[in-house]
């Protein structure tokens, strides 16, 4: 699979800083250090989940620099990546290109100084770039900085954005809504697009408000759903009704810019679960199904901190009844499937669950697809770039930062191209 783009834009932003010109020597060393570099990037200001190409430019042929990325999330925590690079014959670094010398990622990847920052305090394995309230706070701010010799010789800004001006952004409640979820909706004027339904697993609360925003601002109306773990839901994941996705996923369809021959439901980890049989039963409502971290059945009810509690009990239920299917059926989904996982996954095993979901046929006899990342875990859902935890409250999830990183730049194109006409 081919990873999202690797070349500089034409329209590339340069900036020089530190006015002095030429080279100095470092008098502990007596090698020539640059005093100044330039920094190009392609899109200073873009949608946290859009990759940007970062090229130094006017450094000594060879030159050992060190680059340094920061940011602070919205708990006030700075985030540090950082990598060691040498200059080529031309004095350039792209960093699509360049493999770092030393730094918090070992391998090439244009990216990689934003995914792999690690906080100020406490382990990177465990911890997670916490996102502002979206209604207050729309972007977050990257500070680039060049070290050569232990000076700075270059630094550029960069704005991250969660939203695009114009985006809409409505709290749903149950007790007027009959649905618990934030609500994204596009500027106004624009064409009809997919709607896009999230759903998310056991930890239960909203699902991935940032991707909802993310894709509103692509032009998708979205609806982070809430099904349980919050207030007017139930408590836990047991006896959850799948006429509750069915008045979100109406509701969502109805709204402007919505073409309601197209809603796609996102689902991840339990919340696979039901994506798929939203799919399968309810084919004149829901298009395309996509499954991070797949179950290919339904599993019991889940009682949070009581594994044993929701034993012998059904998780979903439509018309009444419980769904405890082995595996989920599959061949009335109208559009199709895309299974996302990974083969270091610690919860369960989600790869072969994809690898079950590929080979099987929808209504009209397509199959369906899979994106598989042999070395990747359980924390693949979503929006790519930002420093992610490998593990939760329930322990290791599987794979590496680096690995899950890569997975999710990956996958998410391919995402966004199955919402497109």
């Amino acid at each position: 699979m081919q990873r999202a783009g690797r070349h500089i834009t034409t329209g590339a932003v340069a900036l020089v800083l530190l006015a002095s010109a030429g080279c100095g020597a470092n008098h502990e060393t007596d090698v020539q250090h640059s005093r100044t570099a330039t920094i190009s990037v392609d899109k200073p200001v873009a949608l946290a989940d859009e990759p940007v190409h970062i090229r130094l430019g006017d450094l000594a042929s060879g030159e050992k620099v060190a680059v340094t990325a920061r940011a602070t999330d919205a708990e006030g925590m700075t985030w540090t990546g950082r990598a060691d690079f040498n200059a080529d014959k031309r004095g350039v670094v792209d960093l699509d290109r360049a493999k770092p010398t030393a730094g918090t990622y070992r391998d090439t990847d244009g990216m990689g100084l934003f995914w792999s920052m690690t906080p100020a305090q406490g382990d990177p394995d465990k911890s997670w770039f916490h996102t502002a309230d979206l209604q207050k706070a729309t972007s977050y701010q990257v500070r680039l900085t060049v070290e050569a010799g232990g000076r700075t010789i270059a630094q550029q800004r960069l704005t991250r954005n969660w939203t695009v001006s114009g985006v809409r952004h409505t709290a749903l409640t149950v007790a007027h809504d009959k649905l618990n979820g934030e609500l994204f909706l596009p500027p106004p004027g624009g064409p009809r697009r997919a709607p896009v339904l999230l759903v998310g697993g056991s930890e239960g609360g909203t699902a991935s408000p940032l991707a909802a925003a993310l894709l509103a601002s692509r032009g998708h109306p979205a609806l982070a759903l809430c099904y349980f773990s919050c207030q007017g839901r139930p408590k836990n994941l047991s006896g959850i009704a799948l006429e509750y996705f069915v008045s979100a996923a109406r509701k969502l369809a109805a709204q402007p810019q919505a073409d309601p021959e197209r809603l796609t439901i996102i689902g991840a980890s339990r919340g696979s679960e039901a994506a798929q049989l939203m799919a399968q039963y309810y084919p004149d409502l829901v298009d395309n199904s996509v499954v991070y971290m797949p179950s290919r059945n339904t599993n019991g009810a889940y009682y949070q901190g009581c594994l044993s509690c929701g034993r012998g009990h059904a998780a979903w239920t439509r018309n009444g009844k419980g769904l405890q299917l082995v595996p989920i059926p599959l061949n009335q989904v109208r559009g199709t499937v895309l299974a996302i996982a990974g083969g270091d996954d610690r919860i369960w095993g989600s790869l072969p669950s994809a690898e079950s979901i590929a080979r099987e046929h929808n209504a009209a006899g397509h199959t369906y697809q899979a994106l598989l990342y042999p070395k990747a875990g359980h924390a693949l859902a979503t929006v790519p770039y930002l420093p992610d935890s490998v593990e939760s409250g329930a322990g290791p999830l599987g794979g590496t930062r680096a690995t899950n990183a890569q997975a999710k730049a990956d996958s998410w194109p391919h995402v966004l191209q199955l919402l497109e006409p």
